[in-house]
């Protein structure tokens, strides 16, 4: 008999992480197109602290529909429960992870014991990874992907009228800053698979790790400033991001490029006069793309790092950790044990 309740972390008001509330809720019902996963963990993201918050300081036209109340969450890794009748690439018992309906729905759901996904959202879980790893990677290595390897799509961007197009990355000298965090750890991975030379930046408490993981330098942010000791790059991707980004243009060499995860705002006369480039996007589900992404994650090509995982009750836990910052890869609530 098919359950009728589960239990689903969800927002009625906006606010700190106090707010975020375990409760029983109605199991959702797949609709056409979609497949309802039983989940097994759910990765937190940026995004779902912002919209935790009501997405303070964003401007109204670019907050997509958020009514409450609301179950977070858009990472997620499970197995298969049901499908629609329409769909044919899945079916019942199949393992799968997905970065779900992003950007379209700010949240998707994922905080909870059964969410319905989009089947294009997903692709089948790597074979050597465990459900919480799955977790912890679909939008930080979709975005890790779209910026650096292939953008996969025709969307506009919201941040500015040039499409992004990425780089070649043989023998380029590329700078990740906030290497350390859910998204630069996989960056530096791909970048390197692309044969290129990498200088991480994040705290000295990161370096070991980050080594560990193909950085050919490091350099500390806590005793220097990574836009004055770094000379003739090709490429920055920075995921910090936001209004201090331009700090980085001086670091270029003509024909470089700044890829600002979080935009900001950028002299468009000082850019050309340094004949660099600034581009971004926004990650956006892709199925596909986790599925091209799977050989290299089986291979141990690329790694992912989790920095601390909860159960699904204690969110409120998860998101308090997200806002002491200085992670070391992902934070993953647990569901299904």
């Amino acid at each position: 008999m098919p359950v009728e309740t589960m239990k689903a972390v969800r927002l009625h008001q906006f606010g700190g992480p106090e707010v975020l509330r375990h409760e029983e809720v109605p199991v959702p019902a797949p609709g056409p197109g979609e497949v309802l996963v039983r989940v097994h963990a759910a990765g937190l993201n940026p995004p779902d602290w912002y919209a935790r918050a009501g997405m303070p300081g964003v401007p109204p036209e670019l907050k997509p529909p958020f009514d409450l109340p609301a179950i977070p969450g858009t990472d997620v890794s499970g197995v298969v429960e049901a499908v629609a009748a329409d769909v044919d690439g899945f079916a019942a018992g199949d393992e799968v992870f997905g970065l779900l309906r992003f950007p379209a729905a700010l949240q998707s759901g994922a905080y909870a014991e059964y969410v319905t996904a989009p089947a294009s959202d997903l692709a089948r879980k790597p074979a050597t990874l465990d459900h919480v790893q799955a977790a912890a990677l679909p939008m930080s290595v979709l975005t890790a992907w779209q910026f650096l390897i292939e953008l996969g799509h025709d969307e506009p961007s919201p941040f500015q009228e040039a499409r992004h197009r990425p780089m070649a990355l043989g023998g380029a000298r590329v700078l990740i800053n906030g290497a350390a965090g859910g998204v630069g750890h996989l960056a530096l991975q791909l970048a390197k698979w692309k044969g290129a030379h990498v200088i991480a930046v994040a705290s000295g408490a990161h370096e070991s790790f980050l080594r560990e993981l193909g950085a050919d330098e490091f350099i500390d942010y806590t005793r220097e400033r990574p836009e004055e000791v770094a000379r003739g790059l090709d490429l920055v991707l920075d995921n910090v991001g936001g209004p201090d980004s331009k700090r980085f243009l001086g670091t270029l060499n003509r024909g470089g490029a700044l890829y600002p995860v979080y935009f900001g705002e950028f002299d468009d006369e000082e850019i050309a006069n340094l004949g660099v480039t600034v581009t971004a996007t926004q990650v956006r589900a892709n199925g596909a793309q986790l599925a091209e992404l799977t050989p290299l994650l089986d291979a141990g090509t690329v790694r992912v790092a989790l920095d601390s995982t909860f159960p699904l009750a204690d969110a409120r836990a998860a998101h308090e950790r997200a806002a002491r910052g200085h992670l070391q890869g992902k934070i993953v609530l647990t569901v299904v044990q």
